[in-house]
């Protein structure tokens, strides 16, 4: 894969399917990586384990990131990837059901770039994850 562009870390498939969809309704979703859980998610991103042949400096454009998922929750995920100076300016959205205000807190003071709780409607949900497809592909300007 050349460049990608969205990691979408989500352990619920059916949360991921509508994101999936969602995005690919706005054909933002054509360079996208899904990953089940936070353990895959950080040797995707660190380039170790079953992705230690994967060119390291091919990071997402964004990473769309559950909070609560097995092996390793998405606060340590966010963490590990913010504390390490050659991820650390990678945009991280959390697209999470957790509505909990010290995760909220928490995601913020490790660097989290947008805190979003998932909409439980269907058309809400669809329409929230385009939103944040646009937002973060097309009108966001990265650093160089």
């Amino acid at each position: 894969m050349d460049s990608l562009q969205i990691l979408l870390v989500e352990d619920n498939m059916n949360d991921a399917e509508l994101t999936i969809r969602a995005l690919k309704k706005n054909n933002l979703a054509n360079k996208l990586i899904h990953l089940k859980d936070g353990a895959k998610a950080l040797d995707f991103i660190f380039a170790q384990g079953e992705y230690s042949h994967r060119e390291m400096d091919n990071i997402p454009n964004v990473i769309v990131l559950d909070l609560k998922m097995p092996k390793v929750n998405g606060i340590e995920v966010l963490r590990r990837i913010k504390s390490d100076e050659r991820t650390k300016r990678i945009p991280i959205v959390v697209l999470t059901s957790s509505k909990e205000d010290p995760d909220i807190q928490e995601c913020y003071s490790l660097g989290v770039n947008s805190y979003v709780v998932k909409p439980v409607e269907f058309d809400h949900f669809v329409k929230a994850v385009s939103d944040l497809g646009l937002y973060w592909m097309i009108l966001n300007q990265p650093p160089q």
